[in-house]
């Protein structure tokens, strides 16, 4: 760590394992400690964002998956599960909100006479290209004190942990 870089609450976490556990290599505790003190200040920062929409942030990821789709801005709900790796149960809940406030609707699937159909309403196609930049912004505000080479950097690093983790990058 450079001198000129703040110590941050983790900073003391390691410390104190240095101290109570010297045989301990920590690394992998440094990097996982701030990528999670960082998800969950970001995610309170999110929240805070779709607030003023009336939303919060699974029901934005709902309304943003269905925007990501293109016209006519459509998913079955099981594939809006597999999406957001949600349980069926888990999405109905947040279909129902956001059909009780006009943003989608549910009707008959025109290619499965069995199936659902999630389509996004005009005042939800307007209300998640609003909030989309809403939380753009509040992102891009927190990423300002890189420059673009550090954020471009950052980007492939995560990228690679991710993939490398066995993550499912696709969500």
């Amino acid at each position: 760590m450079s001198t000129s870089t703040p110590k941050d609450p983790v900073d003391a976490i390691i410390e104190q394992w240095a101290t109570v556990r010297p045989d301990l290599d920590t690394a992998a505790m440094e990097v996982f400690g701030r990528i999670y003190r960082l998800a969950r200040t970001m995610g309170d920062r999110m929240e805070k964002a779709y607030a003023p929409y009336g939303i919060s942030r699974g029901e934005f990821d709902v309304l943003a998956t269905l925007r990501r789709s293109d016209a006519p801005y459509a998913l079955s709900p099981r594939q809006l599960s597999a999406t957001l790796m949600l349980t069926t149960g888990g999405m109905t809940g947040r279909l129902d909100k956001l059909e009780r406030a006009g943003l989608l609707r549910r009707s008959p699937d025109p290619h499965d006479r069995r199936g659902l159909q999630v389509t996004l309403t005009d005042k939800g196609l307007r209300l998640i290209d609003e909030a989309v930049g809403a939380g753009l912004a509040v992102q891009t505000a927190a990423l300002a004190h890189l420059d673009e080479k550090q954020a471009d950097q950052l980007a492939a690093l995560l990228r690679e942990l991710l993939v490398g983790a066995g993550a499912d990058a696709g969500s």
